[in-house]
């Protein structure tokens, strides 16, 4: 997502670089590149004559900014012109002070709600909050039971009956309220395209549970489609924000950039991938620093608060500063760095890493770190401790174990020893922040890139994976506890 985008961008930033002042002919050719970039990535053509006029507007009061380089006014407008279309500010969540806040999902067939309905239900119970979720969708086949499932997955119970969908979401509201359940969550039928039947159905439901909060579910590979979807449920229902799924695909990212622009709603939640885990508060700031290529090392960060074991981590680290790193270390410390998602994910969210790094991380088949597993499980005790210990016999049986090849077993021996050598090297001071912390790997990764050696997968993601962890564990910016929950207060009158 929003690949593209970025590449441009870059080129933008580059090609700016050089200028002693922005001219007027300066502005407007960059200007010119910012809309052929908006319009690429599929954004609304209002959207994008209202981004470049705001950017232009931007730029013109910072042109006495002795500060700035004219490349850096140019990507400072347009940083802070992407916040705004994305939404200003992640949400607040806010709750009724009369329990059940309500929660209503709505959406075309396909965007991904029953699913986003379970893992809002799981982040609102890492809030410490309770949660209920009601079936409300009888239009689909099975989409009952499949919120059932994910229901039992995430430990959150699920209301249902054979009635009609207004029945059960007003007979849902009313179990959930004897239960005692603070936050509930409507799943609601979709159609293909928006016809009357639907926006009636919804707009009942709605009127018989008064939710504090309706988000609309798109999907983000819809484009200009989900432009249409937008208009058309907002002025039904009066969204109060927009919930954004298949953020992990490859897709031009318009509808992101554009939802926000035609209803003035902003998204407020994000599904990156299909797993429960991969879902969370959308930061407008964040992301457009991700658009622009300046990665994200706060999300990174809070994923490895959340999913990582920092005392696996410490313990590692320890064991890298002090030259005592094992292939035992190095496996623990990648099952850690696997818990974060895919490679490409990580590398993205890094600061400073080349578009080449980006891209490699992007097409590294998951599968080569199971090899590498498979690789290390192959060794006896000894060996994972002392790998110098591993002759020619001892590397043929390792193969013929993990069912690779010699080759596989030399080249990660090899780029082991290389990573041990590197940590002794830095033994004398301390770890490494981000993005400082990949700096080394990452000018061996260009070597070996350039010599055809890529380093396995594994090695890359590693330092990535033990930095935002142990920025985590020190405190990440003062983010290392979780605040519970949120303002007790009701976000509009019911």
């Amino acid at each position: 997502m929003f690949d593209a985008l970025s590449e441009r961008f870059e080129r933008l930033g580059t090609s700016l670089r050089s200028r002693g002042r922005l001219s007027d002919a300066d502005l407007d050719e960059a200007l010119s590149e910012v809309r052929a970039a908006l319009l690429d990535a599929d954004v609304e053509l209002g959207v994008v004559r209202a981004f470049l006029d705001a950017v232009r507007e931007r730029v013109s009061g910072e042109a006495l900014n002795q500060n700035l380089a004219p490349g850096q006014q140019v990507i400072k407008a347009v940083n802070e012109q992407l916040i705004e279309v994305l939404g200003g500010s992640a949400l607040k969540v806010t709750y009724a002070s009369k329990p059940p806040t309500v929660v209503l999902l709505a959406g075309l067939q396909g965007a991904g709600k029953t699913t986003t309905a379970a893992k809002l239900a799981q982040w609102f119970k890492q809030q410490g909050r309770q949660p209920y979720l009601i079936a409300a969708d009888l239009q689909r086949p099975a989409a009952v039971e499949q919120l059932r499932v994910l229901g039992t997955q995430v430990g959150v119970d699920v209301f249902s009956e054979s009635s009609t969908p207004l029945e059960v979401a007003r007979k849902g509201l009313a179990e959930a309220t004897r239960l005692g359940r603070d936050v509930v969550i409507i799943d609601t039928a979709g159609r293909l395209s928006i016809d009357e039947a639907l926006m009636d159905e919804v707009r009942d439901i709605s009127g018989a549970t008064s939710p504090h909060y309706t988000f609309l579910v798109i999907d983000a590979v819809t484009g200009q489609d989900a432009v249409q979807t937008a208009r058309a449920f907002h002025e039904t229902l009066e969204l109060s924000g927009i919930i954004v799924t298949k953020l992990d695909y490859d897709a031009r990212g318009g509808a992101v950039l554009s939802a926000r622009g035609v209803v003035g709603r902003p998204i407020v939640f994000a599904s990156t991938g299909e797993k429960m885990a991969d879902f969370e508060l959308f930061h407008p700031d964040r992301m457009a620093s991700r658009i622009l290529g300046m990665g994200d090392v706060l999300s990174l960060i809070e994923q490895a608060e959340q999913r990582m074991d920092a005392d696996v981590l410490a313990e590692g680290a320890g064991r890298m500063m002090s030259g005592t790193f094992t292939l035992d270390d190095f496996l623990a410390q990648m099952g850690q760095v696997r818990k974060m998602g895919s490679l490409g994910g990580i590398m993205k969210m890094m600061p400073g890493v080349t578009k080449e790094m980006r891209n490699a991380a992007s097409n590294v088949d998951e599968n080569e770190l199971s090899k590498i597993e498979a690789i290390i499980h192959s060794m006896t005790k000894r060996e994972r401790r002392e790998p110098v210990i591993i002759d020619g016999s001892r590397r043929n049986r390792i193969a013929r174990g993990s069912g690779t090849s010699v080759g596989a077993v030399n080249q990660l021996l090899k780029q082991f020893n290389e990573m041990r050598k590197m940590m002794k090297q830095m033994s004398g001071g301390n770890m490494p922040q981000m993005p400082g912390g990949m700096g080394r790997m990452a000018s061996m990764a260009a070597k070996a890139s350039a010599q055809r050696e890529q380093l396995p997968p594994g090695f890359e993601a590693l330092g990535a994976g033990m930095n935002a962890g142990a920025q985590a564990t020190r405190g990440g910016g003062g983010k290392n506890k979780k605040k519970k929950g949120g303002r007790v207060t009701p976000p509009k009158q019911r």
